[in-house]
């Protein structure tokens, strides 16, 4: 028997027995943590993902919304507070990555307390303007800027969103000083300001823009990310329209408390990797504006890394600040 038992423990060190804390799971409901309100990019993306890992794992899948301190509330909670057994997740993104430089006294560690599993979507972002600016391109709003710094404004939902962040970056590029408004409780305020026009500028997700863009109400200036939308095949690059090299989308992936066992971080990464390849998830993140970005957990690790390192020099060369 002892030496049965010395077989067993070598082969679990060695990752013999690897399956054995995947077997049966999940075997309870699970639950997705989405740190943001509900209709917003990463609410409706979690919604995606855990209708279709619903049906995959034949188990229910709880959206779970804890918002508040720009998604940093949710994330705690399942750095600091849940089992790390795979049955309490995180949808977290760009905002994570941004805040690990921008917030000074965070109470969990992206890197150290949460474990990447699968990176889920890549969502680039639209500059609009209300029509009132008399602005229609990249170079009229630089030119425009500068020649009236500090009087120009935009908004943005969260203090150190992507959407934030891209203007923050735009300004440092183009060497302009605009104003930021920002608003908390969502870009649902922020629109309505934006299309009323007490807000004259923000970077915005597609999903709220495209009809405002539509219906003549906001005017598409430049896509934020690195090529056109298919969306909108007109509107530019923000790269191409006057600033080169100018590249900022929004992503999100999903995150487990560290210390998670490794076959199941294979499970999930694998379940995950294959509901991306599904045509009709495919179809609903383009209709979204967004890209499926299916990885490995070490290259997800690895493109975390990267952006904690990238947003880092973008929030102490433009002086952002969370307050």
């Amino acid at each position: 028997m002892r030496f049965l038992l010395k077989v067993f423990v070598a082969a679990v060190l060695t990752g013999v027995v690897l399956p054995v804390f995947a077997q049966g799971y999940p075997n309870r409901p699970v639950r997705i943590v989405a740190p943001f309100a509900p209709g917003g990019s990463t609410d409706v993306l979690t919604r995606i993902v855990g209708q279709k890992l619903n049906g995959r794992w034949r188990q229910t899948v709880i959206v779970d919304n804890r918002v508040g301190a720009s998604g940093n509330i949710g994330a705690e909670h399942v750095a600091k507070s849940s089992a790390a057994d795979g049955h309490t997740l995180l949808m977290a993104g760009s905002p994570h990555a941004i805040g690990v430089s921008l917030f000074k006294n965070l109470r969990y560690d992206l890197e150290k307390d949460l474990a990447p599993i699968g990176a889920v979507a890549m969502f680039p972002n639209l500059l609009v303007a209300h029509p009132a600016l008399p602005v229609k391109t990249v170079k009229d709003l630089i030119a425009l800027a500068k020649a009236r710094p500090g009087e120009l404004n935009f908004g943005s939902p969260n203090i150190g969103s992507p959407n934030h962040l891209a203007m923050e970056l735009f300004k440092t590029m183009a060497k302009v000083n605009m104003v930021h408004i920002p608003y908390k409780g969502g870009s649902g305020q922020m629109v309505g300001d934006l299309v009323a026009g007490h807000v004259q500028l923000a970077s915005m997700g597609f999903p709220p823009a495209i009809p405002q863009v539509k219906a003549g109400k906001l005017r598409a200036i430049a896509v934020t990310g690195a090529k056109r939308s298919p969306l909108l095949p007109e509107v530019p690059t923000v790269s191409e329209a006057g600033l080169p090299g100018f590249d900022v989308s929004s992503w999100y992936g999903v995150f487990a408390p560290m210390g998670l066992p490794r076959d199941l971080v294979t499970k999930l990464n694998g379940d995950i990797v294959a509901i991306l390849g599904e045509a009709d998830l495919k179809e609903r993140l383009a209709s979204l504006g967004a890209e499926p970005m299916p990885m490995s957990p070490e290259d997800f690790g690895h493109f975390v890394r990267e952006e904690v390192a990238k947003w880092a020099k973008v929030v102490k060369e433009s002086g952002a600040k969370a307050d």
